[in-house]
């Protein structure tokens, strides 16, 4: 277990260096707000988007999650416990007013890329847009 790294990992960087290379800034493995001890893997922060990209094993994907045969109710309860703690994430921050995107590592880094970036573009408007208005 100890070579899973928390940040940087392979789908994480494919991400970053595309959204990077269109011009987009965030702050990476950071926490969205102060007071929530919990990061996200990209955060833009003067869009309030927090983008997720989560492992398929680690988080329960429902199209590739396979449990394991050893230790079998342990990883259940241990993934079980990462998806309620990710949906209590959301939660939280949608309260506070952010978006957030979350992204399969198998998904196609080119499609998450236009995704997050597409997000955080319409975030930007709605924001200039109502800033202008007052």
């Amino acid at each position: 277990m100890q070579s899973n790294r928390r940040r940087d990992t392979r789908p994480e960087l494919a991400l970053r260096s595309l959204i990077h290379a269109a011009g987009f800034r965030y702050r990476v493995c950071a926490p969205p707000l102060p007071e929530l001890r919990r990061t996200a893997d990209l955060v833009f922060t003067s869009a309030k988007v927090a983008v997720f990209v989560d492992g398929c094993f680690w988080h329960g994907c429902p199209m590739h999650h396979t449990s394991p045969a050893t230790n079998a109710a342990f990883w259940a309860t241990k993934i079980a416990e990462n998806r309620r703690r990710d949906r209590d994430t959301e939660h939280r921050l949608e309260q506070a007013g952010w978006v957030i995107v979350r992204v399969w590592e198998h998904e196609d880094v080119n499609v998450a890329a236009d995704r997050v970036m597409d997000v955080v573009r319409s975030r930007r408007v709605t924001d200039s847009t109502a800033t202008n208005r007052n």
